[in-house]
């Protein structure tokens, strides 16, 4: 069970919390139905999101096996057979399509967009250099659209822009970790690795890292964003931003362990702290002052 458990990744679903953004910064998260739609939808493009990842285990499982973290996955560790690993994708995928046609329509669609368009990503779209982080990146915007559409909020082009340069720079630092197993080992983790080399991945890495600040401060000083929330002191939050990703700069290129996003958030005591200060100050902003 507990290998069933894991080939879910439930600690990926974190991911899904941007489906709470749009209702959150339209100050509509004390709407109890609104809430718990979106709720539902989280749900659900959780259970979407594992699909993928079981498909992905089982088509990778075999090149798992070279690499020192994911050969532990429930699949390339031959925990879980293959057979039923594809039985439990099935499922999930299944349930998740019909459940989100069945909670609102055109958010339906938005999660069968987003299951089609990682499968095609599992079954070869991966294995090409910058569509692979493109696909990664096109998912978080997925998730942003599902909210916007779920509380009926329209979506900031701010924090659509911002969403998309985060999530590139998210999947450049994973390239950057699959580039020091290759220096350090010989075996590639992924054919897309011929596309990138380590100075290319660090200039990248250093201009999405620029422009996303730049873009997140011009967000904060903006005179639609300043007028919405009725409050000029929204540039303060830009502080645990940078202070954010400076963090982050630091555990990929100092202490080197850039290979999961989320297993960092976890595990690194910071970044958690800059977090929950970043979502006071806007709770401080949005829902108290």
């Amino acid at each position: 069970m507990k290998g069933y458990i894991q080939l879910l990744r439930p600690r990926e679903w974190v991911k899904n919390g941007f489906i709470l953004l749009p209702l959150f910064f339209a100050e509509g998260i004390t709407d109890p139905e609104k809430l718990q739609l979106v709720a539902a939808g989280v749900g659900l493009f959780s259970m979407m999101a594992s699909a993928i990842y079981i498909l992905n285990d089982v088509k990778d499982a075999t090149q798992d096996n070279g690499h020192p973290v994911k050969q532990k996955r429930p699949v390339a560790a031959g925990i879980v057979p293959k057979s039923n690993a594809l039985i439990l994708c099935t499922v999930l995928f299944l349930v998740a399509s019909g459940g989100s046609f069945w909670l609102f329509p055109p958010f339906g669609w938005i999660i069968l967009a987003y299951g089609s368009m990682n499968i095609c990503y599992s079954l070869g779209l991966k294995n090409i250099a910058i569509l692979d982080i493109t696909i990664i990146a096109t998912g978080f915007l997925l998730r942003i659209f599902a909210g916007g559409t779920l509380a009926d909020v329209p979506l900031s082009k701010w924090l659509i822009l911002m969403t998309f340069l985060l999530a590139l720079l998210l999947a450049l630092t994973k390239r950057r970790d699959d580039l020091l197993i290759l220096q350090e080992t010989g075996q590639s983790m992924r054919h897309s690795l011929k596309g990138y080399n380590l100075a290319f991945v660090d200039h990248a890495i250093m201009v999405m890292s620029a422009i996303t600040v730049v873009s997140y401060i011009m967000y904060t000083i903006s005179d639609e964003v300043v007028s919405r929330i009725g409050n000029d002191q929204v540039y303060f939050t830009a502080i645990f931003v940078v202070l954010g990703l400076l963090r982050y700069l630091q555990l990929t290129f100092v202490k080197k362990i850039s290979g999961s996003p989320t297993r960092i958030l976890f595990k690194d005591l910071m970044l958690q702290l800059i977090l929950v200060l970043w979502l006071i100050s806007f709770v401080i902003l949005l829902y108290v002052v």
